[in-house]
């Protein structure tokens, strides 16, 4: 264990440690933070003044790099694929807020166990216990802040003030990847015409990134995107075929960029045009489990109903080898991890119940 001096400058300690290159295996390096290899180191900080011992923290840190390079996302170095699960963060019983830490671990350990390397936790800034368990389980997480319900000075002063907040809180966590400021133009609902809502989008883009120069930034998740480090788009359709020949080989990315609009939405703003950032499907799917005529789930918002679940685990896998076989996707993010509310279009019920048993 090595003991070192710092100079403190206005509160904070910078230093930066560099690994040895071990060659073409150096993804391996033991000390490296991947969901595949999850390793925190123990740090512990004293504080002494004339040989006494005044403070001391324990905590964990650990080393990672995450980035862009081209239309890859890179993940130490590398280029990794994305495969999350969008999830909300509700529990039956006490809604937003667990009942104690374990749901927290278990939630976890359930999207590991389905195959999801990640999550994206989607308009809620999630309890820190959650991040902890991402840190020492391994799980990738994308933090979306919750949107406005419309678009003013006051709606613009709380989100950069509360936005600043979380950034300081949770940037010091390995799992965290992405930022989302925005989502599906929530908020900002006229960016196409307006200005001021363009400008707002802009400038909460460029806030993060100045605020935290070390991962990926995406502007507006789903379509309309100005400046963006991702070019994520958001598309239902739950037809197989329609989304090969939406995204396919056969297609040609400035066609599809300049043409396709799902959701009814451009999908990057004019003077916006895509430069060559990697290309996520970050919602997709969107099919429910509706046997009964009279149930919760049939009168639940979906684009798509399966009477049985077999019939459910045939559309689901049917969705996902499609959008593994689409080339230049560099992830997805399936929605969604959990029912919720009207939403009963999730791989598990609202009480982590498995709708597929296997």
């Amino acid at each position: 264990m090595a003991h070192d001096t710092y100079e403190v400058l206005n509160g904070q300690i910078n230093r930066r440690i560099a690994l040895g290159d071990p060659g073409i295996d150096d993804y391996r390096n033991e000390l490296l933070w991947s969901p595949e290899k999850p390793t925190l180191i123990d740090a512990e900080i004293q504080l002494w003044s004339d040989n006494q011992l005044l403070d001391e923290v324990k905590s964990y840190t650990a080393m990672r790099t995450v980035g862009i390079q081209r239309d890859g996302f890179m993940l130490n170095g590398r280029p990794y694929y994305l495969r999350l699960v969008l999830d909300q963060g509700y529990w039956p019983d006490t809604l937003m807020t667990p009942s104690s830490d374990e749901p927290l671990r278990h939630d976890v350990e359930l999207i590991k166990a389905m195959g999801f390397n990640g999550v994206r936790k989607h308009q809620k800034i999630e309890d820190p216990r959650f991040l902890y368990w991402a840190d020492v389980l391994g799980l990738l997480v994308w933090e979306e802040m919750p949107s406005a319900y419309r678009f003013s000075r006051k709606a613009v002063e709380r989100m950069t003030h509360e936005w600043i907040e979380v950034i300081k809180r949770d940037s010091s966590h390995s799992c965290i990847v992405v930022w989302v400021p925005f989502n599906e133009s929530w908020g900002v609902p006229n960016l196409v015409e307006t200005v001021a809502h363009r400008n707002y989008v802009l400038a909460m883009y460029h806030l993060t990134k100045t605020l935290d120069q070390t991962r990926p930034v995406i502007g507006n998740d789903g379509w309309e995107s100005t400046d963006t480090n991702i070019l994520a788009i958001h598309d239902y359709d739950t037809k197989p075929q329609k989304l090969l020949r939406r995204y396919g080989p056969e297609m040609k990315l400035s066609d599809m960029l300049n043409h396709k609009r799902p959701g009814r939405r451009i999908l990057t703003l004019d003077n916006y045009p895509h430069q060559g950032q990697p290309v996520i499907l970050t919602e997709f799917s969107c099919i429910t489990y509706a046997p009964d005529q009279e149930s919760d789930a049939q009168k639940a918002w979906r684009y798509e109903r399966c009477w049985s679940i077999s019939e459910l685990e045939m559309k689901y896998a049917a969705l996902l080898e499609t959008v593994n076989s689409i080339e230049f996707f560099s992830g997805f993010c399936y929605t969604q991890f959990t029912d919720t509310f009207q939403e009963a279009n999730s791989l598990l019920y609202s009480d982590r119940t498995p709708k597929i048993s296997h």
